[in-house]
């Protein structure tokens, strides 16, 4: 039932934004905030890129982008007695309060390789003073929490982990995508964190007698630094799909490759075992805490060792068996409600500090 509080204003500019893991944490939690809580939703103009979310939209300003954020945005919220905000896209109004803002990775800073300059410098100016000064911060796996510590020093008691999850609609039963031979299947944005590279040399150089391609699926933001798509005969790059297109390609795939250097939770290895597709995963960042002993894990800086882990896959039916099994068990672990529920009790925290109903 939805609480008699006063409305939730959640800042809905991630709702311009093509769907990524944030802008995916940010719409699975607004989805199941509306059930709990009275919420509207305040965007910019222009499209919006799957509004319906079971909330009210309300649509202020001119501006677009970092400028609706920064000035439209609190402009219009103070005007209206300045209402608690929920920020869950990693930015917000730096100068805005009362406010909630959330933060999933430092990547920009970790690896600032895969991003363009004038991306950096606009979060280095936006970030630190707009997290130094949220009444709280949200984030999505305890090591993102212990990276805010470490990098912006914030107290660990203002920040909440919300753990992402797998959207509801991932189906394991379906259509198999088939191209007549077995083929392991990465997803993510070819970035170079992302380290596709790594990954293309050491499939390219495995001894394989069960798996012959790799499949990879992505496009590539905008604000990154771009990287070559050099295909070799076994290597095959599919650009964005939609749902159900990928869905197909998990449930066909013999095994699914993560070799991210850095993440701040990683929902594709998830997606991946909820088809019981086997997961080979880098042991970097957040995946360990995310895939616990369901994955095989390699060194994600070391070629070889990715190369023996697609070799060890391809010759171990027993493994890929075993691997399903625990990425299916894994899997139900993370739940959307629950990310939502730790979530809500932070905005009644934080209204009861503020005093306010």
């Amino acid at each position: 039932m939805p609480s008699p509080h006063a409305p939730v204003v959640i800042n809905g500019r991630f709702l311009t934004h093509t769907p990524t893991g944030v802008q995916r944490w940010a719409r699975e939690i607004t989805r199941r905030l509306a059930d709990r809580l009275r919420v509207v939703i305040v965007a910019p103009p222009g499209d919006l890129i799957e509004p319906d979310l079971g909330a009210p939209i309300l649509r202020v300003g001119r501006l677009r982008g970092h400028a609706w954020e920064q000035v439209s945005l609190p402009r219009f919220l103070r005007s209206i007695g300045s209402p608690l905000l929920i920020g869950l896209a990693n930015t917000g109004p730096t100068f805005y309060r009362p406010q909630i803002a959330s933060h999933l990775d430092i990547t920009w800073v970790r690896h600032p390789e895969s991003f363009a300059p004038s991306f950096r410098l606009l979060y280095g100016a936006i970030v630190p003073g707009l997290l130094r000064r949220s009444a709280h911060v949200l984030t999505c796996s305890d090591f993102s929490a212990g990276e805010l510590v470490a990098h912006f020093g914030l107290p660990r008691e203002k920040i909440t982990v919300a753990h992402a999850a797998v959207a509801p609609g991932f189906r394991a039963d379906g259509p198999r995508y088939d191209i007549g031979e077995p083929y392991l299947l990465a997803v993510s944005s070819p970035n170079r964190h992302k380290n596709f590279d790594a990954l293309m040399a050491a499939f390219d150089g495995a001894r394989l007698s069960t798996i012959r391609r790799l499949l990879i699926v992505g496009h590539q933001a905008r604000a990154f630094q771009s990287r070559t798509e050099e295909e070799s005969e076994r290597v095959e790059f599919l650009g964005r799909v939609d749902d159900d297109q990928l869905m197909a390609l998990y449930r066909g795939a013999a095994a699914f490759a993560f070799p991210s250097l850095y993440e701040g939770f990683g929902i594709p290895p998830l997606e991946a075992q909820r088809m019981g597709t086997p997961v080979l995963a880098a042991r970097a960042a957040s995946l360990p805490e995310v895939l616990g002993d369901s994955a095989l894990w390699v060194d994600p800086t070391d070629v070889a060792d990715i190369r023996r882990g697609i070799e060890n896959l391809d010759a171990d039916p027993n493994l890929r068996a075993r691997l399903s099994l625990a990425g299916r068990e894994n899997e139900k672990r993370f739940s959307w409600d629950t990310a939502a529920h730790r979530v809500s009790d932070v905005i009644d925290d934080v209204r009861r500090s503020l005093g306010t109903p």
